[in-house]
């Protein structure tokens, strides 16, 4: 199967071009025309070069079979593969710039229970070029819609454990932070993780994004009620893990708090929560829990989160609170699935 040119960074590119006999001086505009406009071809490279990588790689981005349009400007993008297979991709506004939510694989394998990717089980693990296609399309789509704005952030979020495809992810961000390329900054991607040991051994060679470990509760053993893979990565193992990693100047690790009604709010919850994280370059998360069809976890109502913040805080804890987005169209945080469920649930509200 052919390689596509969306999983190449541009020194992949250059040693391309030396064996193949190539001038490095087309370099530039060949990448220019692939990431910016095509017709610069047209001008700076001949249609021999452009016709023996045409036949070489695969050029294609995933095609937008479905868009739902949240009341809050939250897109969500239904992607699909040259397979036929589909993934769920998210276009989030904030203040300043959108963010896009990329999943890794189709499915996941985790089978965390606050989490409605995990009920469709895992498919298959997307390769580099079409984590980044999935980003281009939905980059594309803002231009149109706004030419001036400006490039969106990423965040490994959508469906699928990243470090279970780690080799792939690994891939894509060098793709997406090449300043050749797309020229996505460091530190405007994030990575989240449920704590898999076997990809977090990749973290240290990593390029220096930001990471964000699924924590949800801070004992053990309820942790893995509620995220099974940790019976067999404890929670111990992998904060160890993460303390390993060498971070930049006034960077945190970030721990995901999903706050589930009547199961890890309680005081005992915010002690271990201090001992735990206290003495750690750590910015607590905290992200009301969002319902999908099926799920046995209830939303927490204002008050109780506001609290529960507040005594984090009181312990010296960095905190902050994720506003929800999309949750109307089932594109808020742990609501991603592909299936006819999903489908109807969003067209019943």
């Amino acid at each position: 199967m052919l390689s596509s040119v969306y999983s190449l960074n541009s020194i992949d590119w250059e040693e391309i071009f030396k064996v193949r006999g190539y001038s490095q001086h087309l370099l530039p505009f060949w990448l220019d025309g692939l990431y910016k406009n095509a017709q610069i071809w047209e001008k700076h490279v001949s249609q021999s070069v452009i016709q023996e990588l045409k036949a070489s790689y695969l050029f294609d981005r995933p095609e937008i079979s479905q868009i739902l349009e949240a009341s809050d400007e939250t897109i969500k993008f239904q992607m699909r593969f040259q397979d036929g297979l589909e993934v769920e991709t998210v276009l989030i506004p904030f203040f300043k710039r959108f963010t896009v939510c990329l999943s890794t694989q189709v499915g996941c394998g985790m089978n965390c229970s606050f989490c409605f990717t995990g009920t469709q089980g895992l498919k298959r693990h997307l390769t580099a070029g079409e984590i980044v296609g999935q980003y281009l399309t939905a980059m594309e789509y803002l231009k149109q819609k706004d030419s001036a704005a400006l490039t969106p952030s990423i965040v490994f979020m959508g469906q699928g454990e990243p470090l279970h495809n780690v080799g792939e992810v690994k891939k894509a961000v060098s793709v997406l932070t090449d300043t050749k390329l797309i020229g996505v900054g460091h530190r405007q991607i994030t990575l989240s993780t449920v704590g898999y040991l076997p990809g977090m051994e990749e973290l240290k060679s990593f390029p220096k994004i930001n990471l964000a470990l699924s924590l949800h509760s801070p004992f053990q053993d309820e942790r893995t009620t509620i995220i099974p893979v940790g019976h067999k990565y404890p929670l111990e193992a992998v904060l160890q893990k993460l303390d390993e990693i060498p971070l930049l100047k006034r960077q945190f690790i970030t721990y995901e708090y999903l706050m589930m009604k009547d199961f890890n709010m309680s005081d005992a919850h915010v002690e271990e929560m201090a001992k735990l994280l206290g003495p750690r370059p750590a910015l607590v998360n905290l992200i009301p829990f969002n319902p999908f069809p099926g799920s046995q976890w209830e939303r927490p109502d204002n008050s109780e989160i506001e609290i529960f913040k507040e005594k984090l805080v009181a312990k010296k804890l960095r905190v902050m609170v994720r506003t929800t987005k999309g949750d109307d169209i089932l594109a808020a945080c742990g609501q991603l699935k592909i299936n006819k469920m999903a489908r109807n649930y969003v067209a019943s509200r």
